[in-house]
């Protein structure tokens, strides 16, 4: 399917163009991005035709299909009717309905008939998401979430992670993959689960012996019942994707299970991030299914508390706030508390077993710490939570794209000084190559590059020999022509106009993202209506990746008619360049 949506998408992508040329002369008020969906989806499921619509056509597309695909059904409620009735116009004006078609009165009859079905079903979806971030909101509050403690972690210094290297390595020790792994290999292939228990008495005594955990006394209870450990690595594998479900009623373990640990460490890592949400199995189990539940997140508020003192607390104090924040949250929470204490001595002590053995703390001296592991781990956490936090490479295992991609973000003086840093561990000749080797990655990200035009300019003629290899490179061109000028390096290449017009298409991306007055700024910065003018004249020549976006912007945001319908040509003329 996936190669059938990019085939279309190709196929549609001229005839699209030229209706957003037609719509903003004739049909300014229609959102033509909102055309794109309805016109694919009509040509994978209605038409083998672009141009062939039929009446039953809208009916399938907008009642049928978009329900399910459309992402922002707020605004296609308030906009997609009026912008298919813009569409279905311009194919009819501009002879592209194809034989076989309905008239065009007939389907904006049709369209008619549909739009209250097809608002109906969009505010449909606006309530269920509505009803879904309701949900969402109430299932999060607790012990394990995050968000009150949102602004105390945006307020915590700069967190420093390790390198995927050595995370990788650490993660090879953990315990607990180890024994996921070693389940998964018992279990084996095609091996038949129960209806009420996956595993059958003799074989729950065999995985325990596997996994080195005692059999305990039934007391009454069923094996499967007493046994919770089991079942938290029988899951950990499942998430590793160690042990993968066949049909209803058979499991097997993966092919490449019993080769943990991994030698890549990608591998490794991705590996032990699949398995990171398992934390919470560390969460007391108790017997009374409430008493459970009122306990449950507990893992993830210990972890979220030593983040907060900075990766380090004593238990003992740890152990003090749980218990009251346990009360705090759940009626039953203190209850519970006392339950877990006399079943494990300490509530905190499956949470801490479960952690160390997934290689996120370490417990010294009634000290808890999180390793660089857990770290890494706490703050993946908190991002999925949509928090923001100051985490960022340590300097010595940053590279450049790092640096330049953090630098992009900071306040310039905290970037001169995290460059700095970097600067100290690195022969600056060798350091000038990598920042422009980074830079090179993606031509499409100006402001990656001026940042590192930026960094490497501030190194002076040591940086020579890197500016000349970057000349072979279209997206730095502009920028080493410019510095060697400046250096005065004498065979250097004198920059041309096309250079010159690179670094100004570079600025005004910038600009561009930063709003429309930052923007129009910018291009006031370029000079008057006439010098503009005769940019856009020359400018839609160079093969900049933002060239259309910014001539669109542009028409759309200067002031001056005379600038807009100078960016409009030059827009056609790089569109049919390209064509």
């Amino acid at each position: 399917m996936t190669d059938r949506i990019e085939a279309a998408a190709a196929e549609l992508r001229p005839l699209l163009q030229n209706f957003i040329l037609w719509a903003r002369e004739n049909a300014p008020g229609s959102d033509s991005n909102l055309v794109g969906s309805v016109a694919l989806w009509h040509r994978l499921i209605a038409s083998d035709d672009v141009g062939r619509w039929k009446q039953s056509d809208l009916r399938t597309v907008l009642l049928d299909r978009m329900p399910q695909v459309v992402e922002d059904p707020d605004a296609a409620a308030d906009g997609m009717v009026p912008a298919i009735r813009a569409y279905l116009t311009f194919l009819s004006e501009s002879d592209r309905l194809a034989k076989g078609s309905a008239s065009l009165d007939d389907l904006l009859a049709e369209l008619d008939r549909l739009e209250d079905d097809f608002v109906d079903a969009m505010e449909d979806l606006v309530v269920e998401d509505d009803d879904d971030e309701e949900y969402d909101e109430e299932e999060s509050e607790g012990l394990g979430d995050f968000e009150p403690f949102a602004d105390e972690l945006s307020e915590l210094p700069t967190i420093r992670l390790r390198p995927d290297s050595e995370l990788a390595a650490a993660t090879r020790g953990t315990t607990l993959i180890a024994k996921a792994r070693d389940l998964a290999v018992w279990v084996g292939s095609e091996r038949r689960v129960g209806e009420t228990s996956l595993l059958d008495d003799a074989e729950i005594v065999e995985a325990l012996a596997v996994l080195g955990l005692p059999v305990p006394e039934k007391d009454g209870a069923s094996l499967a019942d007493s046994v919770p450990a089991l079942w938290n690595i029988w899951n950990l594998a499942i998430d590793l994707d160690f042990l993968q479900p066949e049909g209803e009623d058979t499991v097997s373990v993966d092919a490449d299970t019993a080769e943990w640990p991994f030698e890549e460490d990608d591998d490794a890592l991705d590996a032990w991030m699949a398995g990171l949400h398992s934390i919470d199995y560390g969460d007391p189990e108790l017997e009374d299914e409430e008493a459970t539940i009122a306990l449950s997140g507990l893992t993830r508020a210990l972890l979220v508390r030593v983040l907060l003192a900075t990766g380090s607390k004593p238990l003992a104090e740890l152990r003090t706030e749980l218990a009251e924040a346990a009360a705090e949250y759940d009626d039953l929470g203190a209850e519970a508390w006392a339950a877990a204490t006399a079943q494990y001595g300490d509530p905190l002590n499956p949470v801490l077993d479960w952690l160390a053995g997934y290689g996120m703390v370490e417990v010294e001296h009634d000290q808890v710490r999180l390793t660089p592991l857990g770290m890494e781990g706490v703050v993946h956490l908190v991002d999925d939570a949509d928090i923001e936090l100051d985490a960022r490479p340590a300097i010595d295992a940053m590279t450049a794209l790092d640096l330049l991609s953090f630098g992009a973000e900071l306040p310039e003086e905290e970037a001169d000084a995290e460059f700095a840093a970097w600067m100290e561990l690195r022969a600056p000749e060798q350091a000038a190559r990598d920042l422009l080797e980074a830079a090179a990655e993606d031509d499409a990200d100006a402001l990656i590059r001026v940042q590192a035009a930026s960094m490497v300019g501030s190194l002076g003629d040591v940086a020579v020999p890197a500016w000349r290899e970057a000349l072979d490179e279209p997206s730095l061109r502009p920028y080493a022509a410019t510095h060697l000028a400046q250096l005065g390096v004498e065979d250097a290449p004198t920059p041309t106009q096309a250079d010159t017009h690179w670094l100004i298409l570079d600025m005004l991306t910038i600009s561009a993202g930063l709003g429309r007055p930052e923007f129009v700024s910018s291009l006031d910065d370029i000079g008057n209506v006439p010098n503009l003018v005769s940019l856009l004249e020359v400018i839609w020549k160079v093969p900049h990746p933002h060239l259309e976006e910014l001539l669109e912007a542009i028409g759309k945001a200067h002031p001056d008619k005379q600038v807009g319908k100078a960016a409009k040509r030059a827009l056609f003329k790089a569109r049919s360049g390209q064509n």
